[in-house]
């Protein structure tokens, strides 16, 4: 096995081997392994101090945060409060200093009392209890040794839990599914008790002893659970389920919630009464001795069980489970399964636990019912309109702007205090809230937040133009308002550049300061309080350029929209491609005719990418060379090399929107996860490459057929792929979708199209390199 040994966080601690109900599905008494009957009723003074001494050493060598110890059996309850004490105490005593301790106890609720519970509350145990639904659901199985129902000292349990005094200690129902109960009546039952939490369980089983279907279905837990989840969703989901929950998240990018579904490395580990160590506990289902690792908390470390192969191969995540799974479209949301519940005993391929679960069609057809009934409310609205992309975007600005004041925490300086404190008062009035989101949409914003948020994060301070940004921010914002704010820029070599306006001229190189520019009813004046004479420069944004002023220049030709040609912005250079240095008016003539040009091809070819395009670019800014490109942050910028002929230039912003689109959807939604854990094979080149890179040349390339129809070949067969990939989430299933719907009129467009004359067929489509609202005050 190979990769990082992967600490424990969570270590369940037998208190009690015995129980004082006979539960008929219980995997500890009733399935493969009895080993049980061997241990110690109740666990000795010598393994609790053992198992304090191992924990305090496994958090200091790995400098765990946190520690989760769940106090299991048996009942626990059973160990007696006494003894539960001693294990408290000494737990709390060895991780004192070293982490902090999450104490947990799962019970059957039938043992609880306030003698318990005023125990817990000191020592801030939370207590889960099992319950199985209705009298009814729960009778059917957790029973006495007598047949007598345990069920009215269960609620008796949950109802005291819930007592106000004891209501932060509740944590939640464990429940394990039998398909014979009614699920609406199970539901009903437990939402009625209004836990913090449900565990649905599925039954344990493996191939050689699968689980009951007496109607034969290959998906009767699914149905079940369905019929729950309709439930739950029909009565407002009035308590968090966690194997729903874990569902939805995953389908969204996110991380599985349990142990039972998704892919994440198991870390939890067993001390059983007599001290040893053992894998999950489920294993005991699979056969006699499975959860075995030979190691004790005597003699062995935690590390050492962490290292044992049994621990390992559930830590291996995609590359842990049967090929059957890793090839199937929902393995990120299942994960395989529980491990225990893909066992089979039968020799040769197949044999051990490199199966799928013994319930692959349940899961298979829970994840997609669950993704069918919710993927209308769970898709980002920034995958279907573009404005709705635009809002994300400026969201997302904000929320890293508020970052980097929480993360400076007053640390600053006076000219980033004063910024802040006179963005608020901007904000304050309607005009000026409104030409501040005009200023921090700009596009090279989000390139220095980006920046500087990493350089403050990473301990190294915000100094030069990053520090300087914000006091440049709000004065351009004030400009556009004709607020008359005084607001204190500093200047560096001489320049003081104002984001979306330009750059005023007040000295030379290596002269620094801070110069106060102030609105007026034309334009603003720039002062230097440094100034004896007090010469105040007044500049109005459409002047040309002269001694004191280089504004940033709007190319303005019709049909193409307004852009700004930003060739002065210092955190410009974000492309692939050194940025071209200020061009001569007559160079920025020129781009705005050949832009326009290229532009009226668009309208015409594309009309219905043209006009996003128009509402989402708003900048270009010169490159060096190459083709047009997005860059590294932000939405709304290209940089483009020299344009020449109009048919490359546009196919080239084409190209650009379209993996300037892809990549700042990227940043504001989960379209794919599990990236580059296996390889596709791209239906134009037979190359294999990663999922990011296959969506981004699908999509590049599905636009790009609809100016030039040559380069929709395999785009169908890509589209497909993308799909039915075990990396794609409900977003991006959204986005091929709406793709599907853009290129559902290709025949009229190559119609139409037909007889242009389009650049060579031999180019390939570029590929995207995978690389809190705020309020001033």
């Amino acid at each position: 096995m190979t990769g990082p040994l992967v600490p424990f966080r969570e270590f369940v601690l037998k208190v009690h081997s015995r129980c004082d109900l006979a539960c008929d599905h219980c995997y500890v008494y009733e399935h493969a392994d009895q080993s049980w009957l061997a241990r110690p009723k109740t666990i000795s003074d010598e393994a609790i101090s053992w198992t304090a001494r191992r924990l305090a050493e496994h958090a200091t060598t790995h400098a765990l945060p946190s520690v989760t110890v769940i106090l299991h059996g048996g009942e626990p309850l059973l160990a007696g409060p006494a003894r539960l004490r001693r294990v408290c105490e000494e737990l709390g005593s060895a991780l004192n200093g070293i982490a902090e301790l999450d104490l947990r106890i799962h019970t059957n609720g039938v043992q609880l009392s306030p003698r318990y519970l005023d125990l817990f509350d000191e020592f801030h145990v939370r207590v889960g209890i099992s319950l199985d639904g209705d009298r009814a659901a729960n009778d059917r199985h957790r029973r006495f040794a007598n047949g007598r129902s345990s069920h009215p000292m269960v609620l008796r349990a949950v109802e005291l839990l819930r007592e106000e005094r004891y209501r932060h200690l509740d944590l939640g129902l464990l429940c394990t599914v039998d398909i014979h109960n009614d699920p609406v009546a199970v539901h009903d039952a437990l939402a009625g008790l209004e836990p913090p939490l449900v565990d649905f369980l599925l039954p344990h089983a493996t191939w050689d002893d699968p689980p009951p279907r007496p109607d034969g279905s290959p998906t009767a837990y699914a149905d079940w659970l369905l019929t729950v989840f309709d439930r739950w969703t029909e009565q407002g989901r009035p308590m968090p389920v966690r194997m729903f929950a874990s569902v939805l998240s995953s389908l969204n990018g996110g991380p599985s919630l349990t142990e039972s579904l998704g892919l994440a490395p198991t870390d939890l580990v067993v001390i059983e009464t007599d001290g040893q160590l053992e894998q999950v506990d489920s294993l005991k289902s699979a056969y006699e001795g499975a959860a075995a690792t030979g190691f004790d908390v005597f003699r062995n470390t935690f590390d050492e069980v962490a290292a044992h192969p049994g621990v390992r191969a559930r830590q291996l995540g995609l590359a842990g489970v049967s090929e059957t799974c890793r090839r199937c479209p929902v393995v990120r949301s299942c994960g395989g399964g529980l491990y225990t519940h893909r066992y089979r005993s039968d020799s040769g391929p197949g044999s051990g636990f490199d199966n799928p679960s013994v319930y692959c069609a349940d899961l298979a057809a829970l994840i997609r019912g669950i993704e069918e009934r919710t993927a209308a409310a769970t898709e980002s609205p920034a995958v279907r309109a573009p404005d709705e992309l635009l809002a994300a975007h400026q969201d997302l600005t904000r929320t890293l702007l508020a970052a980097l004041h929480d993360t400076l925490d007053g640390r600053g300086g006076a000219l980033w205090d004063d910024a802040w404190r006179l963005a608020g008062a901007l904000e304050a009035d309607p005009p000026g809230a409104e030409a501040l989101d005009t200023v921090l949409a700009h596009p090279y914003t989000r390139t220095w937040l980006v920046g500087a948020l990493e350089d403050v994060e990473a301990g190294r301070g915000m100094t030069g133009p990053a520090a300087e940004r914000l006091g440049a921010t709000v004065a351009a914002a004030a400009v556009r308002a004709g607020h008359e704010l005084p607001v204190p820029v500093a200047y560096r070599d001489g320049s003081l550049y104002l984001p979306t306006l330009g750059t005023v001229l007040l000295g030379g190189p290596g002269e620094r300061g801070t110069a106060v520019v102030h609105a007026t009813g034309d334009g603003f004046l720039v002062r230097r309080p440094e100034d004896a004479h007090g010469t105040e420069l007044r500049i109005a944004p459409e002047d040309p350029e002269g001694p004191h002023w280089r504004p940033v220049r709007v190319l303005r030709r019709a049909p193409a929209p307004g852009l700004l040609l930003d060739d002065l912005d210092p955190f410009r250079d974000c492309f692939d491609v050194p940025v071209a240095d200020r061009l001569e008016a007559e160079r920025a003539e020129a781009w705005a005719d050949r832009i326009a040009e290229a532009w009226t091809l668009l309208a015409d070819a594309v009309p219905d990418q043209a006009a996003e395009a128009a509402r989402t670019l708003t900048t270009v800014t010169p490159l060096a060379g190459g083709a047009a490109e997005p860059g590294r942050h932000g939405h709304g910028a290209l940089g483009v090399g020299a344009p020449a002929d109009a048919k490359e230039l546009a196919l080239g912003l084409l190209s650009g929107f379209r993996r300037a689109k892809l990549r700042a959807l990227g940043e504001v939604t989960d379209l794919y996860a599990l990236d580059g854990t296996w390889e596709h094979r791209t239906p134009w080149g037979n190359e294999h490459v990663t999922f990011s890179r296959l969506l981004a040349e699908t999509f590049e390339r599905a636009g790009l057929g609809l100016y030039d129809p040559r380069f929709l070949t395999g785009v169908p067969e890509a589209l497909d792929k993308i799909e039915n990939a075990a990396e794609v989430t409900v977003d991006g299933k959204q986005l091929i979708s709406a793709v599907r719907k853009e290129i559902s009129g290709t025949r009229s467009a190559a119609e139409k199209n037909r007889g242009r004359s389009f650049p060579s067929s031999g180019r390939q489509a570029n590929v995207l390199a995978s690389d809190q609202k705020v309020t001033f005050e």
